[in-house]
């Protein structure tokens, strides 16, 4: 496939007296102190608690509001004995926050279950037949997990069933908040607890780390949770900044050395290295993996693999996690397949402003991966959707600077139900509905999207000479981890190199681009590099042309061994410059 041409912005520089400062202060390389300067680090003292994240710098949960509230009640609930259900949505976020809360409580009380919606049969957040069930088994207090924010009918329901609500949420809330017992959410409007971009597991564990702190259950004794707190914010893509940086900092720690069982067995399964986990392997392997429990079985399996206390019961579901993946795989390829042709036949809903592809026997549990795969082609806003329960259902994922969120609810009055955010969404409606949507979004898209939206760009954040890429440079580089939105790996670029003469073509179908490159300017460093999904480019390189690279620098661990590499964002061939 060939991939949309890309415009590269280099960033302004930071200023050139803090760089300045930091550099002499430091002793570091003057771009390493620009990158410092990049994120508002401009003080050593700022530099040292970048560097150094403490988990004593976490915020006192009870600045969150109703956490006083929902501490009282769970507290009432264990000491007399109520049975409890952690509820939770059925992706990465939802599972681990239920097996973070679910682990920490079965210390305390035998009383206690959990639940995750079935996708296809109940659909995301709270429903009325998970209610009737906690009704039907004696359930007196339901927490849910990255969902419920919106429940406003349910969390009613449950109550006319005697049960009792703690809502623990990330999501942005309407004007009217459910009436439950408590609700957790940072981004209430009258909610100012400092840090507002935890993630769903993230609002999980200041409850727990608030009930530990009122019955007296020291802070360590938290610490084994911290490894489904880093799966979570890596893969909700969550900002890595504030009190996540900390979380994901030591959550990463603990993955490497001392993981759950759950968490070990996926670990053994992906083929990482032990000890050397990233937040990519997290991105890339293991998130996919819990995700495919909740996209082809149940998500109840990804809960049962994080919560396992035995080797044999955690290979026994992780396998059965990866052959979900593996399923999961091919139906995703299969129907981007399908989807691409679509478009380009123009047998679709729309494709001109947006991405609008519809079949009512797609499974409904990948189309937001061949969203996200139809924006990588065509970079457009993106809608895929199938059809499920009689309704037609699908997944919306949109590209930089524009607002999918506001596109879909300007169309409510088509739509059944929907959520999300700027960049992502989910939505429901009657199939008579679905060519006045089609065509509304167009417009809307039409009117609202400018040439520099439409435009995929590549951010860097500096240009450097690969003679600059000395180990102590690397080890500096490697402590700005762990990396996500809001601390995104820095990105840079590097003019005028070529292969050494051992390019090739690697990985399934030969889609991958495996070089040793070398700087026109500084013929003497020579540097590995991989460029996934960018064997197009491959005779342009062989023949000995020069080009220009962005990239990440990354370390490459294989068979007991570590490389420097570059990961490749994009390549321009120098000929295409004026």
């Amino acid at each position: 496939m060939t991939q949309v041409e890309r415009k590269w912005i280099v960033k302004q520089d930071a200023d050139p007296e803090v760089v300045s400062r930091l550099s002499a202060e430091l002793g570091i390389d003057p771009v390493l102190s620009t990158l410092l300067a990049e994120r508002g680090v401009e003080t050593f003292e700022q530099a040292r608690a970048f560097f150094r994240p403490d988990l004593k710098d976490l915020h006192d949960p009870f600045l969150m509001k109703d956490m006083d509230k929902a501490v009282e009640r769970l507290k009432k609930a264990v000491s007399s004995g109520e049975k409890i259900l952690i509820y939770g949505d059925y992706d990465v976020d939802g599972t681990t926050a239920v097996a973070l809360v679910f682990s920490f409580l079965r210390r305390l009380t035998a009383n206690i279950d959990f639940y995750i919606p079935d996708r296809y049969d109940e659909g995301y957040g709270l429903s009325m037949k998970s209610l009737d069930w906690a009704a039907e088994n004696g359930f007196s207090l339901v927490i849910t997990l990255d969902c419920g924010i919106k429940a406003i009918e349910k969390v009613e329901y449950a109550r006319t069933k005697g049960i009792d609500v703690i809502i623990c949420d990330h999501h942005l809330p309407e004007e009217e908040l459910p009436a439950a017992v408590a609700v957790l959410d940072p981004k209430r409007e009258d909610c100012h607890y400092p840090f507002d971009d935890l993630c769903g597991c993230g609002v999980g564990f200041k409850l727990v780390q608030a009930y530990a702190q009122v019955v007296g259950i020291p802070f360590e004794e938290l610490f084994p949770l911290l490894d489904l707190l880093v799966v979570s914010i890596a893969s909700d893509l969550v900002s890595v900044r504030g009190e996540n940086r900390i979380l994901a900092h030591y959550g990463l720690k603990r993955l490497n050395e001392e993981p759950r069982k759950g968490l070990l067995a996926l670990i053994n399964l992906s083929n990482l290295e032990s000890y050397h986990v990233s937040i990519d392997d997290i991105v890339f392997k293991i998130g996919p993996r819990l995700n495919a429990a909740g996209r082809m079985e149940s998500g109840r399996l990804a809960v049962e693999l994080l919560t396992a206390t035995d080797d044999i019961r955690a290979a026994a579901v992780a396998s059965q996690i990866n052959d979900n993946n593996n399923e999961r795989k091919s139906i995703d390829r299969e129907i981007t397949k399908e989807a691409i042709e679509m478009v380009q036949s123009g047998n679709c809903m729309a494709y001109e402003n947006a991405t609008i592809v519809y079949n009512p026997q797609w499974n409904k549990g990948v189309v937001g991966i061949v969203a996200s795969r139809l924006v990588e082609a065509f970079y457009k806003p993106t809608f895929v959707l199938t059809k499920s329960n009689g309704f037609v259902t699908g997944s919306a994922r949109s590209v930089r600077g524009f607002d999918l969120y506001d596109s879909i609810e300007r169309q409510a009055d088509l739509l059944e139900n929907f959520g999300g955010h700027m960049y992502a969404a989910g939505l429901t409606m009657k199939e008579e509905n679905l060519p006045e949507f089609a065509r509304r979004i167009e417009a809307y898209v039409a009117e609202h999207i400018t040439k520099e939206i439409s435009t995929p760009i590549v951010e860097v954040d500096s240009r450097l000479d690969f003679s600059r890429i000395t180990p102590k440079f690397f080890r500096i580089l490697k402590q700005f981890q762990p990396f996500g939105p809001g601390n995104n790996a820095p990105v840079f670029l590097t003019e005028n190199v070529y292969d050494a003469g051992n390019g090739r073509k690697v990985g399934p179908g030969a889609n991958h681009l495996k070089l040793d490159l070398i700087q026109e300017s500084q013929p003497y460093h020579q540097i590995g590099a991989i460029g996934f999904n960018m064997a197009e480019y491959f005779e342009y390189i062989k023949e000995g042309n020069p080009i220009d690279v962005c990239y990440s620098i990354v370390e490459n661990f294989y068979r007991g061994s570590s490389t420097v590499q570059l990961r490749l964002k994009d390549i321009r061939e120098r000929e295409d410059i004026i």
